[in-house]
């Protein structure tokens, strides 16, 4: 059984060659700590936040993360997918979450504000009352994804095939309309 560990803070600490301890860490601050290229796969994250981390291309898989935040994160190339989808709901503030893909994943009510999602798959997403809030979705893939109810009326760069995604109720400012029109090469102009 691994161990449980609540309220602790993590403060500039190299998970890069030596790993997070097993455990089950519960209300936990991780402050400018590195697990880029590391292992956090089949750890448990409750009510914990991480500010100032790098997390790129580290293993996730079979990893919770409920009820976590992320804030001013460097996190590319991860693999939502990987992660334990049963209990996953995470928000993300001021983060690089570029070329990371959240495959299939059920995120309903999303969160991400000021964050770069620059070339992220949303393939097969639920993304269900999600809202982008100023953030950058530069070249992200959109496929089969459910954005009924969903907001990304101050977001940019989006390029989303109303044919192929469900986009029933979900708010776009007239600046995202281009992204809507793209395939059928219409130029909209102000």
């Amino acid at each position: 059984m691994a161990d449980f560990i609540c309220d602790q803070t993590f403060k500039a600490q190299d998970f890069t060659k030596t790993r997070l301890k097993k455990a089950e860490y519960e209300n936990c601050r991780f402050e400018g700590c590195d697990f880029s290229n590391g292992f956090l796969d089949n750890q448990h994250f409750m009510e914990c936040t991480f500010l100032e981390c790098n997390l790129s291309n580290t293993n996730v898989v079979n990893a919770i993360f409920k009820e976590v935040r992320f804030e001013h994160c460097k996190m590319m190339g991860l693999k939502f997918e990987d992660c334990n989808a049963l209990f996953m709901d995470f928000r993300f503030v001021d983060c690089t979450l570029n070329y990371s893909s959240f495959y299939g994943l059920t995120l309903k009510g999303l969160r991400v504000e000021d964050t770069k999602l620059i070339g992220v798959d949303f393939t097969d997403c639920n993304l269900t009352q999600a809202q982008f809030v100023r953030s950058n979705l530069e070249n992200a893939v959109f496929q089969n994804t459910n954005l009924s109810q969903a907001d990304v009326s101050t977001s940019t760069n989006m390029i989303i095939d109303p044919e192929i995604n469900d986009l029933s109720n979900c708010t776009f400012s007239l600046a995202n309309l281009p992204g809507l029109l793209t395939k059928h090469k219409i130029k909209v102009v102000s």
